[in-house]
């Protein structure tokens, strides 16, 4: 075998481990998203979209002024 093939193979074999792992990960992460109580984390949930909504749509005042 070529020096290029041999290469070529242990990337393909790189890839597949990579492509291995990044699936467990997302399995855990599955398996985590199911097991969390969502009606504990609702009002968190509410709080932290409120806050990020709050922070990031202009105020009336800014919009007045850009008219």
């Amino acid at each position: 075998m070529s020096q290029n093939k041999i290469e070529e193979a242990l990337l393909e074999e790189r890839k597949v481990k990579a492509l291995e792992k990044i699936g467990k990960t997302l399995d855990a992460l599955v398996m985590w998203f199911e097991e969390i109580d969502k009606e504990e984390w609702n009002e968190r949930i509410q709080y932290y979209l409120a806050s990020f909504l709050e922070n990031t749509t202009p105020k009336e005042e800014e919009v007045e002024d850009e008219s």
